[in-house]
């Protein structure tokens, strides 16, 4: 068991955090529902039809195997670099490759930014008719990038009452939307099943479930905030299962009101519009409206969390020099430059294009860090108190969703994936020539 310094026992008791329990529940769920809902809908219901909530759930339970692994290590640590620090600290004599997890992870972090920012900006603007323009949609996707950057260097408290009031508010609309489809379903789950026997397969199920992973991707943000939470030994786990169990019954009560109200053929159509198509069905405009206010607030809220974790994990490594040095000024305790790199590049990630094949990269790298994860956890289980079962479990369905997602974009568009190895081959290398700059940094004194 872990036991308290005495100067970790001084801080709690002379001083209050900035972030309670509401605050890190709405870090971990902002940071979950995103732009997960809206856009997963068209694929799983593409591929099995009316088994999409089960897929859904699945989907949810791989990302509790995973937060399971990062409970225990963030507990134990209480290390704000969580998945970076994490390995770090458990294999002290691979720093490498802990500097290439960093690479990896926070190139994750900046392309769901990105991804987030270009939703957020494709609904704020599909009331207009110049809505479409590429060119104004990548400039209100760079403004709200800005925004929540301002907001996070402003102040951590004001982060997480802003963060606070966004998460709820949305899960509210969420909520109204499934539950106005459900009173309006024109079909029941007997007869879709009856209708969609042939499209059943328990291999795209999972496949599914893999893909969807994703959608439940940001409960870890809540380790980054351990510096400025209350009781992190309680607060983490209650946080973070708290909000993986929120995100799977919203998920799960959404896609099911959404195959019993909207036509298959509107889902797979209109993509991530589907929710916002089948509500405007069944109220007009007003449904449309609370289906775009809901996605803004989505993925508002996703920029939000996201730019307040990641920015501490980046801090983290620069401290380490796996990063520019620069990167780990803090202000009262906020890494300033890290949340404006985090935002400058999100920005010229929205200004490239071709976020789609990032988004992917996204989903494959965090199911595989989330492994590491688990694996580095197997590894010190007798410290973290650990189970031996759950453990392994963790592996056995992580590396099985790692599969199947490789699966599936190998046969869905292998280009996607040569792309994908390009890009990590770039990440090795600018990970692996800091690494170089550190190791001769640290050897200068002991030359002298």
């Amino acid at each position: 068991m872990r036991v308290k310094t005495l100067k970790e026992s001084a801080v709690a008791k002379g001083s209050e955090k900035a972030l309670g329990l509401p605050e890190l529940i709405a870090i971990a769920l902002g940071g979950m529902i995103g732009g997960g809902i809206f856009t997963i809908l068209g694929i799983s219901v593409a591929m099995i039809g009316p088994y999409t909530p089960l897929a859904i759930f699945a989907g949810g339970m791989i990302a509790a195997l995973a937060a399971y692994s990062y409970v225990k290590l963030g507990v134990y640590y209480r290390d704000e670099g969580a998945t970076y620090g994490f390995f770090k600290r458990t294999f002290p004599s691979s720093p490498v490759a802990a500097a290439l997890i960093g690479w990896y992870v926070i190139f994750g972090y900046i392309a769901t930014i990105a991804l987030y920012a270009y939703t957020f900006s494709s609904y704020a603007l599909s009331g207009f008719e110049w809505g479409s323009n590429d060119g104004i949609r990548k400039a209100v996707a760079c403004g709200i990038i800005a925004v929540f950057a301002l907001v996070n260097i402003w102040s951590v408290k004001g982060m997480g009452k802003i963060e606070d009031l966004m998460v709820y508010t949305k899960v509210g609309l969420l909520s109204i939307i499934a539950v106005v489809l459900l009173m309006h379903r024109n079909t029941s789950l007997p007869q879709l099943f009856a209708q969609q026997e042939s499209v059943f397969s328990w291999m795209n199920v999972l496949t599914v479930a893999a893909v969807t992973f994703v959608a439940y991707e940001g409960f870890q943000l809540v380790i980054n905030a351990v510096k400025e939470m209350d009781n992190p030994d309680k607060n983490i786990p209650r946080a973070i299962y708290s909000a993986i169990a929120l995100a799977i019954l919203i998920y799960v009560v959404i896609a099911l009101a959404a195959i019993l109200a909207i036509p298959f053929a509107d889902i797979i159509a209109n993509e991530e519009y589907a929710l916002a198509a089948g509500a405007g069905d069944v109220l007009g405009s007003v449904g449309s409206d609370i289906v775009i206010l809901g996605a803004v607030l989505a993925t508002s809220s996703a920029i939000n969390s996201t730019l307040f974790g990641a920015s501490r994990q980046v801090a983290v490594i620069a401290e380490d020099r796996f990063f520019p040095l620069s990167l780990a000024h803090r202000s009262h305790n906020i890494p300033v430059a890290a949340i404006v790199m985090m935002a400058l590049l999100s920005m010229v990630l929205i200004l490239a294009g071709g976020l789609k094949v990032i988004l992917e990269f996204g989903s494959v790298t965090f199911l595989l860090v989330s492994l590491l994860m688990a694996y580095a956890n197997f590894r010190i289980r007798h410290l973290t108190q650990s189970s031996l079962i759950l453990t392994l479990l963790s592996i056995v369905g992580l590396a099985g969703g790692g599969v199947l997602i490789l699966k599936y974009e190998y046969s869905d568009n292998p280009e996607q994936m040569i792309f994908m190895l390009v890009i990590y081959i770039l990440l090795t290398l600018g990970a692996l020539a800091f690494a170089r700059i550190s190791g001769s940094k640290k050897e200068e004194p002991q030359r002298r």
